[in-house]
């Protein structure tokens, strides 16, 4: 599948499903919630102007608009119901667009504030998305995102996997998962751009639920069904292996009538220097979860 089409495609389940998201988003609620109070301890002046890409349902710029009232806001989704919904939740304080984060249609040093919650690990071309945000940052300006990284639904994925071991199908669709990377990658690709003082860390979110049918109807809920695994499957044989994984992954895995799934979560906080004679090298510094809260 081509990046357009795979871009597309989750565009699609995002946009069918923005009417259920805020029902089944229960980690992604929390994940804006520990990023707006980073954008707070880190921002040193109230923006005049921020930009939220992958704004879905609004939910964070709900948050910065009452911490910063006078701000101008703007958001960019690629789902169109998405969009629609921030904007609904938002009103006139803020512009929302229906928009690509690898193609972001603002002028450069356009924003004060750039943030980002629970999006990037869909984006294709990281490095795309981190060089355009660096774009339309004023010099000095703030980027702050979160998004799942590389262990996320790690039990999902090994119990599809043995499952697919244990399968006689030959359907080449049952072999696609969504590659969350790892924080060696997000590390290169802000390598990959002018960005300092920039400091990326690892956070662990758990979620538990009665069964595993519990959980993918939750995946499906927040649009992300067709990008974590793909269920395009159908028939008897698509059938006959969900009920397996569904099996293998409760044997593995429940625990007092509940399965777990984990989710990594990356938080990065970043600043355009103040001039082009910036530090060209970021200086990245791990340090646990604590350590940002």
């Amino acid at each position: 599948m081509t990046v357009a089409a795979t871009r597309n495609r989750i565009g699609k389940a995002f946009h069918r499903q923005a009417g259920q998201y805020d029902q089944h988003a229960v980690v992604q609620k929390r994940v804006v919630q520990h990023l707006e109070r980073l954008i707070q301890a880190h921002l040193e002046i109230s923006p005049k102007r921020l930009l939220d890409i992958g704004c879905g349902t609004g939910n964070l710029l709900a948050l910065l608009q009452k911490r910063f009232p006078l701000s101008r806001l703007h958001g960019l989704d690629l789902a169109f119901n998405m969009a629609l919904s921030s904007s609904n939740k938002i009103g006139s304080d803020a512009l929302i667009v229906n928009g690509d984060a690898e193609q972001l249609p603002y002028r450069d040093s356009s924003f004060e504030l750039v943030v980002s919650a629970s999006t990037l690990q869909w984006i294709g071309d990281l490095d795309a998305c981190l060089k355009e945000c660096f774009r339309v940052l004023v010099p000095g300006g703030l980027f702050c995102a979160a998004f799942f990284g590389g262990n996320t639904l790690w039990e999902l994925q090994e119990s599809y996997r043995q499952a697919l071991g244990n399968c006689a199908l030959s359907d080449g669709r049952l072999r696609r998962l969504q590659h969350f990377k790892k924080l060696e990658e997000v590390h290169a690709a802000l390598l990959a751009t002018d960005f300092e003082q920039a400091v990326v860390a690892s956070e662990t979110e758990m979620e538990y639920h009665p069964d595993v049918s519990h959980l993918l109807r939750s995946i499906k809920g927040v649009g992300a069904a067709t990008a974590a695994v793909n269920d395009s499957g159908g028939g008897l044989g698509w059938r006959g292996f969900l009920h397996n994984m569904q099996r293998i992954y409760s044997s593995r895995f429940q625990d007092d009538g509940k399965i777990p799934a984990t989710y990594e979560v990356f938080y990065i906080i970043a600043r355009r220097p103040q001039s082009p004679l910036g530090s060209n090298d970021p200086f990245f510094q791990e340090r646990k979860s604590s350590s940002l809260k």
